[in-house]
């Protein structure tokens, strides 16, 4: 009886064995014939409307898979790290210049991109990319204050040194960045945010540690959202973000201090490790055209690089000088320029340090 099982159990196998291996065969076969229509994209948090993620895919066959981060230093150890192979990501102005320095980006093949004469021209060439020999613009804006108009005054907080006022005691939110913290102090100071002096960068952690009483919460994604809540009176924070905020709570209103502030600009890449790069460029190319480049600024709430999709946004955004800034503003900003590791690591542990000493 126990041989006649044993037989049995064998002929079994045998079969359960040749109808995988038939599987494994026809899904091989299936593979082969369509390719890996497979693209891995690497991207801020909401920062790209998720139906023009699922146009994409209608009109190239390629499934996306998205990532979020929600630094450019999370996104660069990441990156830099490797194990994980993404086809597309993207980084703002001086991460592009730093990734691009230490061959974590693949140099475009231009002859595969479309679109680039609908890129305006003031967004081209710039000195984080020159010729853009890595990158694609994408969106760009400014560091600014969101405010409730109810709460606050737009001249109680055209300045960055207005925020150390005594009457803002924890109504402050902050957007969690050492960069966009630290910079406002040294603005408020008359310092550059690109300042690599040691004794400038401890005066301004000095100066940021006074204005802790004033803080509500440091928080990243989440910060537009409690402001359309009421939860703070101010936000320091991103044009788009505010323009998000804003769309969801009539009470408020987003100004770039006179002072100055950051412009920056975020860019498509192509990691050097790349696998699916024929998919990177077909996303590249999707973005680049007008209607839906116009899509995306409207979802996500960012001022657009692409001249063809300002030209069909509609005239009150267009003129609103909160996110399509005047040329007397835009000459007061300053663009982030690469740090070395030194001074990455001397900054992220200053604002490090600034967060700690919070109450809890």
């Amino acid at each position: 009886m126990k041989k006649v099982f044993l037989s049995i159990l064998a002929i079994l196998l045998v079969v359960v064995g040749l109808v995988a291996g038939k599987a494994v065969f026809d899904n091989s076969r299936k593979d082969e014939v369509t390719g890996e229509k497979v693209l891995n994209f690497y991207n801020w948090g909401d920062y790209i409307d998720p139906d023009l993620l699922t146009k994409f895919t209608k009109e190239t066959g390629y499934k996306v898979n998205y990532q979020t981060f929600d630094s450019n230093e999370a996104m660069y150890t990441k990156i830099k790290q490797g194990g994980t192979n993404y086809d597309l990501t993207v980084p703002s102005d001086y991460m592009v210049d730093k990734m691009a320095q230490e061959g974590l980006l693949a140099p475009l093949d231009k002859s595969k991109i479309t679109g680039m004469n609908n890129i305006d021209s003031r967004f081209l060439n710039q000195t984080f990319d020159p010729h853009n020999k890595y990158s694609v613009p994408y969106f760009w804006g400014t560091l600014g204050i969101l405010y409730n108009k109810k709460k606050v005054s737009a001249d109680q907080i055209d300045t960055w040194a207005k925020l150390w006022s005594p009457q803002f005691k924890k109504q402050i939110m902050l957007v969690d960045s050492a960069r966009d913290i630290l910079g406002m102090t040294l603005i408020s100071q008359g310092k550059s945010v690109n300042d690599q002096n040691v004794a400038d960068l401890a005066a301004a952690k000095g100066k940021l540690d006074t204005l802790m009483p004033n803080v509500k919460a440091i928080v990243a994604d989440e910060l537009k959202i409690y402001m359309a809540q009421g939860e703070a009176s101010i936000g320091v924070t991103y044009s788009g973000e505010a323009a998000q905020a804003m769309s969801q709570n009539s009470d408020l209103a987003y100004l770039v201090p006179k002072d100055g502030s950051n412009e920056w600009f975020d860019n498509l890449v192509i990691p050097q490790n790349a696998k699916h790069k024929d998919a990177a460029y077909a996303l590249i190319n999707f973005l680049n055209k007008p209607e839906n480049a116009k899509q995306n600024a409207e979802y996500v709430g960012y001022a657009t690089a692409n001249k063809g999709a300002y030209a069909l946004l509609p005239a009150d955004e267009k003129s609103d000088p909160a996110f399509y800034p005047s040329a007397a503003t835009l000459d007061r900003l300053q663009v982030y320029q690469t740090f070395n590791q030194e001074w990455t690591q001397r900054y992220n542990d200053a604002f490090l340090e600034f967060k700690i000493s919070r109450p809890s």
